[in-house]
């Protein structure tokens, strides 16, 4: 404690002391009248938000400056519709067994690959919406076949 003060009351203290030094030096530095912003005006007492820059260069041109003519309007295009891959027109149960290739020798490994194959190519969110129903068929058709695949191979 400095002079019965406590140290936070000290340290408020010099620091006011502080800010009325650099209050005084800032002040001698400041230029006086000029503490609002300087807006600039056009002729006629307009200010210079309202007026476009390019009025200056159309007065001097002397001729107003056509408009462009609107661009026509593209013909509306009827959209082309989606073609159906071959695959997809393979619904048989026979037919998926034969895109499978499931074998006696197929491992574990294998039939998972297979799956994940055969998904990435007739997967239901892949292919355009008109095809939807053919490609869930196929995906339940060839998920079956794994899945008893799988179960031949636990046994």
């Amino acid at each position: 404690m400095l002079f019965g003060q406590s140290l936070f009351q000290s340290v408020l203290d010099r620091l006011d002391t502080e800010d009325d030094k650099s209050a005084k030096d800032e002040t001698a530095h400041r230029i006086r009248g000029l503490n609002v912003s300087f807006v600039a005006t056009v002729l006629g007492g307009e200010p210079a938000g309202s007026s476009r820059p390019d009025d200056a260069y159309i007065d001097n041109l002397g001729n107003e400056i056509p408009s462009p003519e609107p661009l026509p309007e593209p013909e509306p295009k009827e959209p082309e519709l989606p073609v159906m891959p071959d695959h997809l027109a393979r619904t048989s149960r026979e037919e998926v067994a034969t895109d499978l290739a499931i074998s006696p020798q197929s491992t574990l490994q294998s039939l998972h690959e297979k799956r994940r194959a055969f998904a990435k190519a007739n997967h239901p969110d892949s292919v355009a919406p008109p095809f939807r129903e053919q490609a869930t068929t196929r995906m339940m058709i060839a998920n079956q076949l794994i899945d008893e695949a799988l179960r031949r191979l636990v046994r």
